[in-house]
């Protein structure tokens, strides 16, 4: 096998993006990183915004999954500020909340994030927004 091919073989088609999941709910951490893992991706955690955007700065993520409803910093403010920082401006959020009502969906949007999916849901679905946003529009 050569090695381009044994690397996507041993590591899936995505290679090894780094993503940064947040969320002040272990259960949802570890649930989230599994999934993620399994598809072959690298994956950090942090339990607030706050720690967060210092888990950004110190080691940049090619995508962020977070929570809306978190202590310290919500999720909102922590996509506000990654909006307005042109370092970070580009780097892709997916909201995942429990938060569904039509206003929380404008509002996720409108602080910026670039996908909003709410709890429950399915893994494959996840997977597959979290594919859509780190693959590069040709």
């Amino acid at each position: 096998m050569d090695p381009q091919a044994e690397k996507t073989a041993s590591s899936g088609s995505v290679g090894r993006a780094r993503i940064l999941v947040v969320d002040d709910e272990e259960n949802i951490v570890q649930l989230v990183r599994s999934i993620l893992e399994r598809q072959g991706y690298a994956v950090d955690t942090a339990s607030d915004g706050v720690e967060a955007l210092s888990a950004i700065f110190d080691r940049r993520p090619d995508l962020v999954v977070l929570d809306v409803m978190m202590p310290r910093m919500d999720g909102l403010t922590l996509v506000e500020h990654l909006r307005h920082d042109p370092a970070l401006s580009d780097l892709p959020v997916l909201l995942l909340t429990a938060k569904s009502q039509d206003s929380d969906i404008l509002d996720g949007y409108g602080a910026g994030a670039d996908i909003y999916l709410t709890k429950p849901f399915r893994p494959e679905e996840l997977v597959e927004f979290v594919r859509r946003l780190l693959t590069p529009v040709v």
